[in-house]
Formats: structure tokens, sequence, C-alpha cells
């Protein structure tokens, strides 16, 4: 029996090695997206000091670790085996949640997770126990801190408006001390900034999170207790000192300082807070295994837990091997870069192609906001508004990143105020004992900057704020979907034993491999987007981009209107579905190509109008065509899914010709364009001619079916909008190709 415990044990551990890997995926977010949207310094150096911050961090968390314990539950009214259930449902479920959210991209709470995953498995084993007792449902308060639950949901919800509204007003007020030109406000005002910022976070990581520390002696923390007046009037007067000095003598930008520091102290808040999440569980569960062994002759079903309400001090050497771990999973996931690049795409100050959609809640947010803006700039004295549309004027701004080619997405003015923001508020949580959700408070420190400083302008504010709603609402799916999966584990591996725990580890490892290769072809996708992206783009690079769009679109469109035709004829539903899938991501393509329109145009070089012509001009026929296929494959997917009459041998046969004569047409044009060889255009033109002179033959055969009431009426809808489109496919096809014909005999290029 005590065999199997150790078991448990040991998969608790290793569970936690992979929860720390996860977790830091999903967190690493919270102290690298200002540092890296600002570009204060290349990546590695970032990841450096943001590691050094962990190690530190994590000799701060001991104090944090009751919250596992008993912070959600009564571990007093729980037997041995029934608290090893508990804590491995709650790891096995932290582990495939946390791993979602990173495999998509999206920041999550891993304060909620555990929190949720605690109450959901607790609950399930108490109902469990209860079921074979004299218990009765009233009396699972018995079992369940549920006060206690209540005050930590409460107090991280609040967090959420208190982290927004901060981050806004600091925000609002530093732009409009400094402006976006801050380097000319920087001498006068740095020193001082700088310094509050800095003696800002020392007070609330060194004073106020002190006594949580493993290391810290009760003299030590007493000491500092007393003497906080005159750590801070040193503190203040020593960095204002010295911030003027490095400003005065070598330039120095205090903001790129601070960044630094504020990555440090937010990657220490973060271990110093969060570490409870990954390890809390198993190292409760080792204790809980090292008082049970201390006594083999009581049974486990009869060994109560009362010993964890007792505070323990967390020896040191486990908290710097949990915070190794993370230093390593911090270097090496691949995983935390895209969580952190969705909270840089929201908060960034520039336009371009957004990842989320408008929704209808953004948009009368966005106007009622506008009607608010309105009606106060009507009544404040224009002298003030004058005032402030000057310090917040991005004019400047944007001429200075296009002149050096900065590729930040927000300055380092916001950085700094995102990371000492969040600092503080984190560390004052952590010095509270409250597991306060960094992940919340970060996100919401940025989107509030961000909302202050104009980043959420009338060209992206619908689409930001639907990212920010999705990302919230994905924190409430978070709570709801840890409380239901841990009492799912909980109550299976409860009534499995031993064979249920296996098969939930395993089911938990086949998870993690799946998701492991939808993130790889993710991030393979993005890679490549990334690298054309970085292009220079110049007349050369875009004939280039074009005829290689060009020519895999009508490779594309080719096999797909050749498979729609085909799987119509023999009702092959299986095959039409698969094809539309494959349509669906041609048009996601070419939406992106227009999406990116802007950003692209902007690149080339100044004396480049033709060549942006023909790029618009290629862009705008490849979107007609993929929607023309579309336009196709969603009526014949709807009518084989509907199980109407299938196509009667006349009309198949006048298609299946039709079929093979388009497919005809488009090999004409690959050989053209991997050739150059314009001179047979005309032989193409006059097929398309000979295929639109068969279009309406078909055509005419088909309004004398109707009238003969040989077909009903799905059928004839079907085949005739199937022919008008076609006919605008050719169409198209044909004008792209004499379009890039005609640009490359105009700019004199060699055709053939």
């Amino acid at each position: 029996m005590e065999n199997i415990y150790l078991f448990f044990v040991i998969v608790l551990f290793v569970l936690a090695i992979s929860d720390l890997i996860v977790g830091v995926g999903n967190d690493a977010v919270n102290f690298l997206n200002s540092a890296i949207g600002a570009r204060v310094a290349p990546f590695h150096v970032i990841l450096g000091i943001a590691g050094l911050g962990v190690l530190v961090g994590a000799t701060f968390s001991s104090g944090m670790m009751e919250i596992a314990r008993s912070g959600v539950f009564h571990p007093d009214q729980f037997y041995f085996n029934e608290i090893m259930i508990i804590f491995l449902a709650v790891m096995i479920t932290d582990i495939i949640l946390l791993d979602t959210f990173n495999t998509f991209g999206l920041p999550t709470s891993t304060t909620v997770s555990i929190i949720f995953e605690l109450l959901g498995a607790a609950v399930a084993v108490s109902l469990y126990k209860m079921y074979f007792s004299p218990d009765s449902i009233q009396d699972l308060n018995n079992y369940i801190n549920s006060g206690k639950a209540l005050a930590i949901i409460s107090g991280i919800l609040l967090s959420v408006v208190i982290a927004f509204t901060v981050g806004a007003i600091v925000q609002f007020f530093s732009r409009l001390l400094f402006t976006f030109n801050f380097e000319r406000n920087l001498p006068y005002f740095g020193a001082i900034w700088g310094s509050i910022a800095i003696t800002s976070i020392v007070y609330f990581i060194l004073v106020k999170g002190a006594s949580g520390a493993s290391f810290m002696t009760a003299a030590t923390v007493e000491w500092i207790g007393n003497n906080t007046f005159n750590i801070l009037l040193y503190s203040f007067t020593g960095f204002a000192v010295i911030a003027q000095f490095l400003i005065m003598v070598f330039k120095v930008n205090i903001f790129r300082i601070i960044v630094f520091i504020g990555t440090f102290s937010l990657a220490m808040a973060f271990a110093g807070n969060d570490l409870v999440n990954f390890i809390g569980v198993p190292l409760a569960g080792f204790e809980s295994y090292k008082l049970f062994v201390n006594d083999p002759l009581i049974n486990p079903e009869a060994y109560t837990m009362e010993s964890l309400l007792q505070p323990v001090q967390t020896p040191t050497g486990f908290l710097l091997a949990a915070g190794v771990i993370m230093v390593l999973a911090l270097f090496f996931s691949k995983k935390a870069r895209s969580v952190t690049k969705t909270e840089v795409d929201l908060a960034r100050q520039s336009e371009g192609s957004e990842r989320f959609a408008s929704s209808l809640f953004a948009r009368t947010l966005v106007r009622k906001s506008i009607e608010i803006n309105k009606f106060t700039r009507r009544y404040l004295p224009a002298i003030i508004i004058k005032v402030i549309d000057k310090q917040f004027d991005t004019a400047l701004y944007k001429r200075r990143k296009r002149i050096k080619k900065d590729s930040s997405h927000f300055d380092q003015l916001r950085a700094s105020v995102n990371m000492f923001v969040a600092s503080i508020l984190i560390a004052l949580a952590t010095s509270l004992k409250l597991p306060l959700s960094t992940t919340y408070v970060t996100f919401m420190v940025a989107m509030g900057t961000s909302l202050s400083d104009g980043a959420w302008g009338r060209e992206s504010a619908v689409f930001r704020i639907t990212g920010v709603i999705t990302v919230i609402g994905g924190w409430f799916f978070t709570a709801f979907t840890a409380f239901t999966v841990a009492f799912l584990f909980a109550i299976f591996i409860s009534w499995g034993g031993l064979p249920a725990t296996i098969v939930a580890i395993i089911i938990a490892i086949v998870y993690l491999v799946r998701t492991f290769y939808i993130h790889r072809r993710r991030s393979m996708t993005e890679k490549e987007e990334e690298q054309k992206d970085a292009k220079v783009w110049n007349g050369e690079n875009v004939i280039i981009e074009c005829k290689t769009n060009i020519t895999s679109t009508v490779i594309n469109v080719s096999k797909l209107y050749y498979l729609v035709v085909h799987s119509l004829i023999n009702e092959d539903r299986k095959r039409l579905k698969k094809v539309n899938k494959r349509i669906n991501e041609l048009n996601i393509q070419t939406k992106d190509l227009k999406n990116k329109l802007y950003t692209t145009l902007r690149k080339l070089e100044e004396d480049s109008v033709e060549t942006g012509h023909y790029y618009v001009q290629t862009l705008d026929y490849l979107r007609e065509i993929a929607h023309c296929l579309s336009f196709i494959a969603d009526p014949v997917y709807e009518y084989i899914d509907n199980n109407h009459p299938p196509l009667i041998p006349e009309q198949a046969k006048d298609i299946r010709n039709l079929n093979e004569e388009i497919a005809e047409f488009f090999n004409y044009i690959l050989n053209i364009l991997k050739k150059d060889e314009y001179r047979d255009i005309d032989l193409i033109i006059k097929k398309q001619t000979s295929i639109l002179n068969d279009l309406n033959r078909i055509k005419k055969r088909q309004i004398k079916l109707i009238k003969s009431e040989t077909i009903g009426t799905r059928n004839s809808i079907l085949v005739l909008g199937m022919l008008s489109e076609t006919k605008n496919l050719l169409l198209y096809t044909i004008n792209m190709v004499k379009a890039h014909r005609d640009f490359m005999i105009d700019n004199n290029l060699p055709v053939k």
C-alpha cells in the first residue's frame, strides 16, 4: 500500500516539473511583454534579466504555499488517500488546461486555474465521500473553505478593475508630462520619474515581500520593518542623484533602465506569487506522504490530515530547484513566445493586420466612447484641449520610427509604466499573501496604458477591444473548465484507483503530444509570415511575390475547381468537405495579403507608384478568384449535404466536359507563367472564348430542362449559379495574367 502512495508522490513531482514548464510558457508574458514590445534590448538579454528575477523571486514564495495546503478546502476533513486523489486530479488538469491556452497563444491565470482545480477536485472527493456516508449535500461546507475561496476569487476579479484603472491613469499623466518626444523632457523630469519608479519597486519587493522569503531571519524582517522610512528616503535620494548623473553625463535613457529593473522585479514578483501554482500542490502531497510513512500502522483511509493546517517553511532548495526549471523553460519554451505575441499585438501603437475580428459589444463601446469624447471636448476649455492634443501628438513619434526603421510596438515610456505599476500591485498582493493573478494584473495594466496612449485609435479599437474581451472571456472559461475537468478526474480516480490514475496520466501525455504538433504547425506558419514581413520590398521583390502568388493560386484553383465538379457529379460528400476546407484556407490567405496591403505599400520605395498599383491590382484579382471558387463550392456542398437529387445524365455530361476544358485552360496559363512566353496568350484568350461559348450553350440547355420541368428548383439554382461564377472565374484569371504581362512589358522586363 505504501508503494502505491510513493508512486503517487513521484507522479506529483513529475507533473510539477511539467506544470512549471507549461506554467512559465503562459506566465512569461507577464514580465516579458513590455521589454519585448519596446525592444529595449536583444531578446537574449531580456531573457537573462527575467531569468535572474525568477531565481531570486523563487525564494520569496514560501509563505504562499499555505494556499495550496488549506486555502480552498479543510484538509482535516479528508483522509490521506483522499488528499492524494485531490492533488493528482489538480496537477493533471493544470497541465492540460495551461498547455491548451499556451498552444493558442492566449494568456490565462495560473492562480485562477489552481484555485478552481483545487475547488473542483475537493468538491468531487467530498461528494464521493458523502455518497458512502450519512452526510447530506448541506454538509459540503464542512469540507470546502468556501469563505476563503470566495475572498480569493473576489480579490482576483477586483484586481482586474484596479489594474486597468491605475495603468490608464498613470500612463495618461506620464504622457502628459513627457509627450511622445520624451527625450526632450528627459533631462528635466527623468531623474525624479526614475527615482519614484525604482523606489516604489524597492519598497514593495524588498520591504513588503521580505517577510515571505525563506532565507530571511525574523531579526532581519523586524529591522526592515523598523527602518522602512529611512530605506525609502535614502533610496529615493540615491536613485534620483544617480539617475540625474547618468542622464546629464552619459545621456542615458532612464526609461530603459526602469524597464530592465521592472523586468527583473516583475519576474521576481511572478516567482514569489505564482510558484505556489506549480509546486504548492506536489509539496503539500510530499508533506502528507512524509507524515503518513512516519506512522505506517495507520490505514491511509483513516489517517486524517489535520497536519496540513499547520504552517510549514518550504526548504530553499526546493524553491531554487523550481526556479532553475522555470528559467530553463523561459529560455526554451516556444509557446511562451506565442502568448507574449498576443498581448504585444493588442497593445501596439501602430495599425496593421489584427488577429481578432470586430464584435457587436466592441462596436457599441467604441461608438459610445466617441460620443462621450465629443461631449467632453465640447465643454472643456479650448486651452486644455489644445495642451492635451499637443502632448499626445504622435506625428513626430511615427516619423522618427519610419526614419530609424524602429520595429518596436510602443515606446519605452509606456513600457516603464507597465513595468513599475504591475510590479507594485503584484508585490503588494504577495506581501499580503493574496494569490492575486499576475496575468490579470499585467495584462490589464498593459491594456489600460494602451487606452490612455491612444493605441486603440478608430483604425483598430473595435479589433483590440474584441481581443481583450476574448482574453477576459478565456479567464472565465479557465475557471469553469478548471473546476469541471478537475472534478471529473477526481471522481474518475476515486472510482478507479490506481488503474484510473494511470489512464488519466496517459490522457494527459497524449493531449500534450497532440498540442505540441498543433503549436508547431502554427509556429511554422507564423514564422513564414514574419519572414515575409521582414522582407525588403522593392520593384523586383514585388514582381517575384506577385508571380509566386499568381502561380500558386492558379495551381490551387485548377485542382480545387476540378475536385468540386468531380465531387458534385459523383455525390462525394466527404471529399467535397475536405475541398471546401482547402478553399477556405485559400480565401484566408488572399484576405491576409489584402489586410497587409497598407504595410507592404508603406515599405515600398518612394518612386514605386506603378509597382504599388500593379501589386494592388494583382491582389484584387487573387481575392476575386478565391471568392468565385467559394461561391461555386459552398452551394455545391450545401446541395450534396442536403441530399438533393443528383445531376441528370445530360447535365453530368456537359459539366464533365466543361471541367476538362477548364483544367486544360489552367494548364495553358501555368505554362505561360513558368516560361514567361506571353506571345501564346492569344491562344489562351481563344480558349477562354471557346469555354465561354460552351457555358452559354449549357445555360440554354439548362433553361430548356427547366421549361420541360425535367429538373427541380434546387438543381437549376445550383447549376446556373455555378456556370455564372465559372464565367467570372475565367474572366478574372485571364485579366490577372494580362495585367502581369502588361506590367512586365511596360517596365522593360524580359518576356518571350
